[in-house]
């Protein structure tokens, strides 16, 4: 496998183009997601601190990504590497996080209306998962940067799917919501893997990971989470909630 020091530097510069590019246009995408539900009046800052916290830590996720593409496409390899420690608390940090909010959204709100409650709980936990996956990998893959950066730019793809959701009309997706959320996102693996085919001649294995983990994790969630059991117990989840008070199916919002 090729590393830094084998590396053309022709092939090393159009690596850092592309992925500098790509994560700052996810991050846009991602703040933009949650900034137009905002000025849509969709949503709203008067919520539980659940929800404060969890978005404190993933855009700092965000944050920080951008931060070392940056660092890398500029050839401070040094401050990259050293902040790049922090992933090791934050992902365990996200994990916790983003189950809480799911369970804890699923009573006070009975989650998105333009998915099944069920669906919404067993996919995220998926989703969860595939992220901590890559992440987990990406980090015990360090020495091995062409391994290490494709599949940190996964988990940063799968980390920005909820604000890439929120960009798209999702009353008009039911009920393919998920697969053609997960399909949008899996656009800048591809463009990765296109990227791969013009700077280094054939496509990086680590491509394949970070494309097929997350949709497989969104299809078992699917599965999962359509089953009797996976009903009955989300019902008794949000029994006696405001979240209980909505259908356990998907829906068009009032106005639509």
């Amino acid at each position: 496998m090729a590393t830094i020091a084998d590396t053309p530097p022709r092939t090393a510069a159009g690596e850092h183009r592309f992925f500098l590019i790509a994560t700052w246009l996810l991050a846009a995408m991602t703040v933009g997601g949650f900034a137009l539900n905002a000025a849509t009046g969709r949503s709203s800052f008067d919520v539980p601190l659940v929800y404060h916290l969890h978005a404190f830590v993933f855009m700092g996720f965000i944050g920080l990504y951008a931060l070392q593409a940056t660092l890398a496409a500029k050839g401070n390899t040094a401050l990259h590497m050293r902040l790049g420690q922090v992933a090791v608390v934050y992902t365990p940090l996200m994990l916790i996080m983003g189950v809480w909010l799911t369970f804890a959204t699923l009573r006070i709100l009975g989650g998105p209306p333009f998915f099944a409650q069920s669906e919404f709980l067993v996919v995220n936990l998926f989703h969860l998962a595939a992220f901590a996956a890559l992440a987990v990998a990406a980090l015990r893959l360090r020495k091995r940067p062409d391994w290490h950066k494709r599949l940190m730019f996964g988990a940063m793809v799968t980390v920005s799917i909820p604000g890439i959701a929120r960009l798209l009309p999702l009353p008009f997706l039911i009920p393919w919501a998920f697969p053609i959320i997960f399909g949008v996102a899996s656009l800048f693996i591809l463009a990765g893997m296109m990227m791969d085919r013009r700077v280094r001649g054939s496509v990086h294995a680590a491509w394949w990971w970070a494309l097929i983990g997350p949709i497989a994790a969104m299809g078992m969630g699917e599965v999962i989470g359509a089953t009797g059991y996976a009903k009955t117990w989300v019902a008794g989840h949000v029994a006696g909630t405001p979240g209980g008070e909505r259908s356990p199916d998907p829906f068009l919002p009032p106005g639509f």
